[in-house]
């Protein structure tokens, strides 16, 4: 970012927050004649993690969302790989109503993980009616843990609630047989490197980074306070629910 004017505009506009992405899209529309100026999103990351000579400050990078100084180094998906004993069924196999979300019990899952991944919390979110369960892994996230405890779980649950659940393919799963015997129509994967296959999770688990925020010791959280934290965004009013709550939609999906 050899131009001087150029970069005290971006720079600029990393002082207020903005995104890269933000300031890519006001670019184009503030200074229509100048297409030199056009950058996409990603040459902005380059010139803040890269540096150098032309760069940006790297200081800036504390003013992104993450604050992380450095761009983690992502393995590519098809080098993921599920490390489990007994095969787990891909999503491609998942019922077609699970997609139309019309029905109650129908769950992603997954877990937010905190500092030095030394502690989580596992969360699972109904995926017609947002409904959260936040599970507590007091004993550590280990595929047993995990399994035991989503057992609890699902098992405090009525039977018309406890359809599928969608998970990534991370190690904590490697017990999912014996998660889908609590589940009617059982356990399925998303496919690596695929987030947007639990959409719905990784929004919730957006919205729970307010109350346990990253590079934070989870254990410190108490099972009671997970339950607090639940109800309050299970009885929050969502646009996408036409401004009804989870639980109200939960409840009343299940009520005789």
């Amino acid at each position: 970012m050899a131009d001087v004017e150029l970069r005290a505009h971006v720079q600029a506009k990393l002082e207020l927050e903005w995104s890269p992405e933000q300031i890519a899209a006001w670019l184009r529309v503030a200074f229509p004649g100048r297409p030199a100026w056009h950058l996409c999103h990603e040459t902005i990351y380059q010139a803040l993690y890269l540096g150098g000579r032309g760069g940006l400050q790297r200081e800036l990078t504390r003013r992104l969302r993450t604050s992380r100084p450095l761009r983690k180094r992502r393995r590519r998906p098809d080098q993921r790989r599920p490390r489990f004993i007994t095969p787990g069924a891909l999503i491609d196999l998942r019922p077609d109503v699970v997609a139309e979300r019309t029905r109650i019990g129908d769950w992603e899952g997954d877990l937010i993980v905190g500092k030095g991944s030394r502690s989580a919390i596992a969360t699972l979110v109904c995926r017609t009616s947002r409904y959260l369960r936040l599970v507590h892994l007091p004993d550590g996230y280990a595929a047993a843990a995990v399994s035991d405890a989503l057992a609890v779980a699902f098992g405090q649950m009525p039977p018309p609630a406890r359809l599928t659940l969608t998970w990534d393919q991370g190690s904590e799963m490697a017990c999912h047989d014996q998660i889908a015997e609590h589940l009617a129509e059982g356990v399925f994967f998303a496919h690596p490197g695929s987030p947007w296959l639990r959409g719905t999770n990784e929004n919730t688990n957006g919205l729970l980074r307010q109350y346990f925020p990253k590079g934070t010791d989870l254990s410190v959280h108490s099972a009671e306070e997970l339950n607090r934290v639940q109800d309050r965004l299970n009885h929050r009013p969502r646009k996408t629910l036409g401004w009804r709550t989870p639980a109200d939609i939960f409840n009343s999906a299940l009520a005789p």
